[in-house]
Formats: C-alpha cells, structure tokens, sequence
C-alpha cells in the first residue's frame, strides 16, 4: 500500500478543490487523494470513486510527484485555439461583464480581440475557461462579511457540532430550522460565470410565509404557515 502523509493544509486544499474545480475529472483526482487523506482503504475508496486499482495507484502516484498542482495536469494535448491566447484577458473581463447567453459572449469577444467564433466554439472556450451557465441567487448583504464567516465556523465547530453529537447519542433534540417568504420579486435569470452570482432580494410586506423544521437525527419535518 502507498503511504502518504498528508499536512493538515493539504487536506484544507484537497477538500476544497473536490467541490470547487472547475474540471469534473480533476475533481475526482482530488475526491480519491481527499479519501486517501483520511484514511479510507484502497479498495473502498475505488469502491466510492468507481474506479481501478490501476487508476488509484497512478493518482497516489501523481501527488507523490508533483502535489495538488499535479492531479491538475492531464497527459493528453488536443488542437489549441486562437482564442486560448486571450483566456486571461477575456477571463478578466467576464468576471466584471458576466454574459447573459453565448451571442452576448459571442460578441464581446469579438470586441475585444477581433476574433470571430461560431456559437459551439464560444461555448466550448468559456467551459475551458471555467465558467457555466448559472442561475443568479440572492443572499444576505453580510454573508461575505471575512468576520461573519469567521464567527460561523466557531459556531459550527463549537456550538453546532458537539450539540449533533449529544442528538444522535438522545442525549437532546436538534432541529434545523428555516422560513420561506413568498413575495413578488425580480425574476432571476441565467447568466454565463465563474462563480453563481447573487443579487440583494426585495422586500415584501404582504407575503405567504412558510417556518420549517427538520429533525437533525430523525429528519422528521415539521411546517407552519401564516395562511
């Protein structure tokens, strides 16, 4: 058996690119090494993944040489774009200028390099590039917030985790609760990026509210409605 051993920052950066890189195939590189991290057997982890024996030696390998940056490296070439010598520059500017369908895309990379590209190799270059085509979101205005998201991992570490605990052990009950308010608002629409985006939410004084609760061990479901 390969022995690896793997820093705690290592497992910190394996865990977060599993869900977060943009090529499912490199994801999955990342979901075996994550596995292998916490000490999950060989053949439970080909189990997990769906794949070979072969195949899991050769991404043990692949990190023995070469780390994270190595599992994204793929030993295969196809034909290069005109278009790839402007993925910097054309990434930065879709980052500030999200395009709402492809002719958009289509048009401003004409603009701004001159090259002109059928809609499918359009498409094409902007997954290459790591962007898909989302739905826009709303969320909360201090969800970003670096001190918020500190104060929510020491709540989750500290309060949340061990009260989990002490449900699943019928030492006490958990409930997961959450409301949905029902209101007329912006119709939210698809646009190509790197990341969801969201967009702050209207308010609404006469709405159908709908308060949940889900059981944390029995996920047994509990609602209650203003209508």
């Amino acid at each position: 058996m390969i022995k690896i051993e793997f820093t705690p920052e290592e497992i910190d950066a394996l865990e977060y690119e599993r869900y977060h890189h943009p090529d499912p195939k490199v994801q999955k590189k990342m979901e075996v090494l994550y596995l292998k991290s916490q000490k999950v057997e060989h053949q439970e982890i080909c189990h997990l993944c769906r794949i070979s024996k072969t195949t899991l030696t050769t991404y043990l390998k692949q990190y023995q040489d070469g780390g994270i940056e190595r599992l994204k490296e793929f030993g295969y070439a196809g034909p290069s774009s005109e278009l790839d010598e402007h993925a910097t520059t054309l990434e930065d500017y879709f980052k500030e200028h999200p395009p709402r369908t492809v002719a958009e895309a289509q048009h401003a990379i004409q603009e701004q390099t001159g090259i002109e590209r059928s809609p499918t190799q359009i498409r094409a270059f902007m997954k290459r590039l790591g962007m898909k085509c989302r739905k826009v979101g709303y969320v909360p205005g201090r969800a970003a917030n670096p001190d918020k998201q500190a104060e929510q991992e020491t709540f989750k570490t500290q309060e949340l985790e061990p009260r989990l605990a002490e449900a699943k052990a019928g030492k006490r009950r958990v409930l997961f609760m959450d409301a949905a308010h029902f209101v007329l608002g912006a119709c939210l629409s698809m646009v190509w990026c790197f990341t969801r985006l969201f967009i702050a939410s209207p308010s609404g004084r006469q709405r159908f509210n709908v308060l949940g609760a889900v059981d944390a061990v029995t996920k047994e479901i509990f609602t209650v409605t203003n209508g």
